[in-house]
């Protein structure tokens, strides 16, 4: 199993170059060259595994034994899926109305984050491990994936971790479950500024070529295709539990139902599906709806400014995962990829090819849900079921609730209620925080700020700098493939 960039203007590289790559040398992202497919059989025989046995078998499929043999592969998975506080990992929650939420919340963090997250933190590890080698992750994050992120490599010797959050962007929650993390392997800065804002500058250096591979620096934001690869599992697990049965011909079709910001899980919910898994994907959005756009009309374009809502991770503009989707739709077509992301990235503005719109609407649907929308699926679903979603599950409940099924549904729920006070409150619920949460309010916090006109990448350039000389280590980490 060899990865090959979007863009095409890279070597093929095998699961590990992936892994330690952020965005390919060319820009682009790092994508499988062939896609598994899988028959009834194995469908038949998957549907019988709980989510961590799902997980193993479909990362066996895209790390090969040589890589990591097959009974290390499963003892990191294992060791991952450890601190998780359900015994099955995830767990569906069968509401009224049809409403089947799938939470994906029970890691460290209360996020789904941590289920890919958790694994890439062992697969790194391993890696560094064997080869005696130090790396420095850089990561911007819209919520959760930074606290996600530290908890995967917090405490560990061979790494560095630099997140970037948008101060005032984050609920208090998510902000503190970075900040309180006082460890001398993290490092979190605080930017005045949106979450597409602080994308730039960590574009900007791992841009810089020299500099990247000096430092070893990588990225676990999900550019990064282990995350995508965990995240398919969601989609299959989802499948089965909601799946009527599977000794019909053809198998049942389930709509599965994907909160999206970055477009990590609806892609992977399309590699899915490119696999053989029978389903029909609805990427549900916020107001910043650059997806929906895309799906409805082909206009995948940035509106005036991000919109800040009660799904405050989902508010991002720059859809970076898009590209892989469009590369599976135009059949792995690099140069034609390469020539729209281009013309996007110039222009802010693109207008889908016709051919290439239809291929996109025939495989995802689309809705997007407006703060109000939000606020009375929260209400909804407690006063039916009291159940509290967070914000983001909401938007997948409005969907449910406006939209009626003709198959079986299910809601992928990203995040614990826990995290979102503010939305909870605006709904007129109210939640008791499980002890972990509120501990965090007394906690020492540690970040440093980064201030609107300042130059932000230089003050992670210096940064990162300082970090090598008291290592002693620029220069001495993994080479890439």
């Amino acid at each position: 199993m060899e990865y090959v960039s979007t863009r095409g203007g890279a070597g093929a590289v095998d699961f590990e170059g992936a892994l330690f790559s952020g965005y390919a040398p060319d820009g682009g992202l790092f994508m499988p060259q062939r896609i598994p497919s899988l028959d009834r059989d194995t469908l038949r025989r998957w549907s019988r595994l709980p989510y961590r046995e799902l997980v193993k078998e479909l990362c066996s499929l895209f790390i090969t034994a040589e890589l990591v043999p097959p009974s290390t592969l499963n003892d990191l998975i294992d060791r991952a899926f450890s601190r998780f506080r359900h015994k099955d990992v995830v767990h569906l929650s069968r509401l009224k109305d049809g409403l089947n939420v799938l939470e994906l919340w029970h890691g460290v963090t209360y996020a789904f984050k941590d289920l890919s997250l958790s694994c890439t933190g062992q697969f790194l590890q391993y890696f560094l491990e064997k080869k005696k080698q130090h790396v420095t992750i850089l990561v911007g994050t819209s919520g959760d994936t930074g606290s996600s992120a530290i908890e995967s490599v917090r405490g560990q010797k061979n790494v560095d971790i630099f997140v970037v959050l948008p101060k005032g962007f984050c609920t208090q929650i998510q902000e503190l479950q970075m900040t309180t993390v006082i460890e001398d392997n993290v490092h979190v800065f605080a930017a005045h500024g949106n979450s597409d804002e602080i994308d730039e500058p960590i574009k900007e250096l791992f841009a810089d070529v020299d500099f990247a591979r000096k430092y070893n620096l990588m990225s676990l934001n999900s550019v990064n295709w282990s995350r995508i690869m965990v995240q398919i599992a969601h989609h299959f697990y989802a499948y089965f539990q909601c799946a009527p049965s599977l000794d019909t011909t053809p198998l049942p079709m389930v709509e599965i139902v994907v909160p999206t910001g970055g477009g990590g899980n609806i892609t992977a919910g399309c590699i899915a599906q490119k696999m053989g898994l029978p389903i029909q994907l609805v990427a549900v959005v916020n107001s910043n709806d650059i997806i929906h756009r895309t799906i409805q009309h082909g206009d995948f374009s940035l509106s005036e400014s991000v919109k800040a809502t009660l799904a405050s991770a989902m508010d991002i503009q720059e859809p970076y995962n898009m590209e892989r989707i469009l590369w599976l739709l135009l059949g792995s077509d690099s140069r034609l990829t390469k020539m729209l992301m281009e013309r996007f990235s110039v222009s802010k503005s693109l207008k889908l090819p016709e051919d290439l719109h239809r291929k996109l609407s025939e495989t995802l649907r689309s809705c997007s849900a407006s703060d109000e929308d939000i606020v009375r699926a929260m209400q909804r679903c407690w006063e039916e079921n009291r159940y509290l979603l967070c914000p983001h599950s909401a938007v997948a409940a409005h969907y449910h609730y406006s939209q009626p099924n003709s198959m079986p549904r299910c809601c992928l729920a990203p995040a614990s209620a826990a995290k979102f006070q503010d939305a909870l409150l605006r709904a007129g619920l109210v939640l008791q925080l499980p002890p972990e949460i509120t501990a965090l309010r007394a906690m020492e916090t540690r970040s440093t700020p980064l201030e609107r006109g300042q130059d932000w990448a230089q003050a992670l350039r210096e940064q990162i700098e300082a970090m090598a000389r008291r290592r002693g280590i620029a220069g001495q980490g993994v080479t890439q493939t």
